[in-house]
């Protein structure tokens, strides 16, 4: 069977996007990690599965296949990307629903998105994270040195870490290692912040199941929650990653934290799956 798809990104957080019929078994993980490679395949971070749009045209389910062939819950920039994919005009306003529940977009005029994450939550249980108590700051032993960080979920889990400074920052070792931790059942993302000032930070992201990516949408949300719950960051803060930027926008407890960012069509094909 041949399926027509888009090859999109954001922030250089790349995506194949598909437009699944109803019925269909999704693909093996051995199938998506073929898809993945980026010399025999298509190449992608994650593999987005548009399977099931509303019938008054506002909203869409879509499933979420990281690059090692594994499910997950949520993605903020595939989010903004699924809702340009579908936006027949700017201004459109869709509901989208994943695993990690349903999320808010908006498709500006101006080649951005704007994704509403709900209010971040910081149960330990809401990741799952296994400690016995909520705190601002956790610490877990680990091989390659001691990890403090802070923890929330966006609708998917992450852990982020304070740092001096990004680019010496150990992603792909204390990362990797922190993401399959077995206090994560579900392993975890693992984002390193460095604050520039109550506006500005900085952050690296090593996504379980791909490695370092471009760019981590929910990452960021994750990174400026954290930061903004420890009253370091005001309302409105400018995410650089080795991507580019998102504008991230949370009040604080009890409202809900929005973001917005660029989605960008490369091409579109079709393939045989």
């Amino acid at each position: 069977m041949q399926l027509e798809f888009a090859k999109m990104h954001g922030l250089g957080n790349d995506f194949m996007i598909v437009r699944w019929p109803d019925g269909l078994d999704v693909p093996i993980a051995e199938r998506v990690r073929e898809l993945a490679d980026r010399r025999l395949g298509v190449g992608f971070d994650q593999l987005l599965l548009v399977d099931g749009i509303n019938a008054d045209g506002a909203g869409a389910s879509y499933r979420i296949f990281n690059a090692n062939g594994g499910e997950v819950e949520q993605c903020g920039n595939g989010a903004r990307c699924v809702a340009s994919f579908l936006a027949g005009a700017p201004g459109e306003r869709l509901s989208l629903t994943s695993a990690g529940g349903t999320i808010e977009t908006e498709v500006l005029d101006d080649g951005l998105v704007t994704v509403d994450f709900g209010e971040p939550d910081f149960r330990p249980a809401s990741l799952p994270f296994e400690t016995p108590t909520r705190q601002d700051r956790y610490s877990l032993a680990l091989g390659a040195g001691e990890a403090r960080f802070g923890a929330v979920s966006v609708g998917n889990p992450h852990a982020v870490i304070e740092v001096d400074s990004v680019d010496g920052a150990p992603v792909g070792i204390l990362g990797a290692e922190l993401a399959v931790h077995p206090a994560f059942p579900q392993g975890v993302n693992v984002g390193f912040m460095q604050r520039d000032d109550r506006e500005h930070a900085r952050l690296r992201v090593f996504e379980r199941g791909v490695g370092e990516t471009r760019a981590c949408g929910t990452g960021a949300a994750a990174a400026v929650a954290v930061g903004r719950i420890r009253g370091q960051f005001a309302g409105e803060v400018t995410v650089s990653l080795p991507g580019g930027t998102l504008r991230v926008s949370w009040p604080g407890p009890g409202a809900p934290l929005r973001q917005t960012g660029p989605a960008t069509r490369v091409y579109e094909g079709r393939i045989e799956l």
